[in-house]
């Protein structure tokens, strides 16, 4: 047995510690007879961690492989030695950022990073590595060394915990998130019409969809409808349908969204946008349960459950007398208010998590979470948008992250300067809610040059909704609208 900190060729590391075949391993003699990489003896220390270990020569070619290493992979350790690393492991990191490549080429241990492999039966498995380099006693390096933690057990509780704290995409753990949780499946199990109201990009039609999926009703149809992206004849032909000949171009009938939601849940988003004559034909529908398509005078019954939602005080528009006040109480039989994004901030670490993972997924990559400076910085953001803009925020890090943790430099201007989003709010403190708005639309649209598409994203609304509070609070349009234009041919 060589003495501690010698080298296979006999030499005495400089530093004291192991060197390319480790503190307690030996090489096999008749290894050198092969034209195999020289294999290292088990290591009965390293047998005995949970996590796996292997080491690799300068054409990355295994070398020793413990006990870990088999139960994680699923590949016995004769199996492994003698192979590339990439072609026992599998992972979408071997080919373009390998840890053990970049530790052997800079001589520095690269930050530890959580990956993706592939077990022997081809299941994709979460693992966290880190690699560094291994020395002879000139300090050369001559392999490297990589140990990688089995993730499934975390990711079994990180499974659990959301299933606590959400249903399907609706993740939080706040007191108003979690007096929600409590009363959709109560609400669920009735056929009573809800009124669902928050500001823009709460997730209104998360909950609607939570609702339908928690009911009776799940094996039908949930159908959607944005009322504010529609003028009125779009809308009525939409949600009650035509008969053949009801207007040109009618040549076939063609059923609404109220027949295709029979059995159902229909949403109806944006209900405060609706006309005073279209108010007057929802009521109808919701004392009679009928309708009657354009162009038929034949009443249609459906079984449908209705699910409205609005970003604005159906209230208040009642009193303002723009919103019938007959329709409001047939809507609001039960009432859920989704509180905005700023008054719940201990919701944005899980959802930052939630949608780091559904892009990981979207897209196949395995980013990490941000970094502290990071999350700092999206807690310390008021999201004017809401979920939707810190789901484009994180988004936006995809995009310009190509590994790693997400880092400041990632994230949008509006989220990590600061000191511009202090000022911005500094100069609209005091005004009246309706003129801020109006300010940060108008600064949006100055500086997209007109541009509604890239104003609505940097706002985190939806474009339609853009454009109806352009509408409602009587904005000119810019003389350019930013989009270039084709050449007239």
């Amino acid at each position: 047995m060589r003495r501690r900190g010698t080298t296979p060729g006999g030499g005495t590391d400089s530093g004291g510690a192991a060197a390319a075949d480790g503190d307690r391993t030996r090489r096999r003699p008749e290894a050198a007879r092969t034209g195999r990489p020289a294999a290292l003896d088990p290591d009965p220390i390293l047998d005995s961690i949970n996590e796996g270990v292997f080491t690799v020569d300068l054409e990355r070619r295994i070398t020793s492989f413990n006990r870990a290493a088999e139960r994680i992979t699923g590949v016995p350790r004769d199996q492994a030695v003698g192979r590339r690393c990439s072609e026992v492991f599998r992972a979408s990191i071997c080919e373009g950022a390998c840890a053990l490549r970049e530790a052997m080429a800079t001589g520095r241990a690269p930050a530890p990073r959580s990956i993706y492999i592939v077990d022997a039966a081809g299941e994709r498995i979460p693992v966290r590595i880190s690699a560094a380099v291994l020395r002879d006693s000139q300090r050369r390096v001559v392999g490297g060394v990589e140990t990688f933690q089995d993730l499934r057990p975390i990711e079994a509780l990180r499974q659990q915990l959301r299933e606590r704290r959400g249903f399907g995409d609706i993740v939080g753990r706040s007191p108003a998130i979690a007096r929600l949780f409590e009363v959709l499946p109560q609400i669920a199990r009735s056929d009573a019409t809800v009124l669902i109201e928050g500001p823009s990009g709460t997730g209104k039609e998360l909950f609607a969809r939570a609702l339908h999926d928690l009911s009776h009703r799940r094996n039908r149809p949930f159908v959607a409808v944005n009322c504010g992206a529609l003028p009125d004849t779009l809308l009525e032909s939409e949600l009650f349908g035509y008969r053949a000949g009801a207007f040109t171009g009618a040549d076939r009938d063609r059923a609404g969204r109220f027949a295709a939601a029979d059995g159902g849940t229909l949403f109806l988003d944006e209900i405060g946008d609706v006309s005073p004559a279209m108010q007057v034909r929802l009521l109808r529908v919701l004392q009679e349960r009928t309708f009657e398509p354009l162009g038929s005078s034949t009443p249609v019954r459906v079984d449908v459950r209705l699910v409205a939602a609005t970003n604005r005080k159906l209230a208040d528009l009642v009193r303002a007398g723009t919103f019938r006040e007959d329709l409001y109480y047939r809507i609001h039989v039960v009432h859920l208010e989704v509180p905005p994004l700023r008054e719940r901030r201990e919701d944005i670490p899980l959802l930052v998590e939630h949608f780091v993972e559904q892009f990981n997924r979207l897209h196949d990559r395995e980013l990490e979470g941000p970094t502290p400076e990071a999350l700092a910085l999206l807690l310390d953001h008021d999201y004017p948008g809401n979920v939707r803009e810190l789901r484009n925020a994180i988004e936006h890090a995809f995009a310009l992250c190509s590994g790693g943790p997400i880092e400041p430099r990632h994230l949008p201007v509006a989220i990590r300067d600061r000191k511009r989003s202090t000022a911005d709010a500094a100069g609209l403190a005091g005004l009246p809610l309706a003129e801020a708005e109006r300010r940060l639309i108008e600064d949006a649209l100055r500086r997209h040059n007109g541009h509604r598409g890239r104003a609505a994203r940097e706002l985190g609304l939806d474009p339609s909704t853009l454009y109806r509070k352009i509408r409602r609070l009587g904005l000119a349009p810019p003389p350019r609208d930013g989009r270039r234009r084709r050449p007239a041919t």
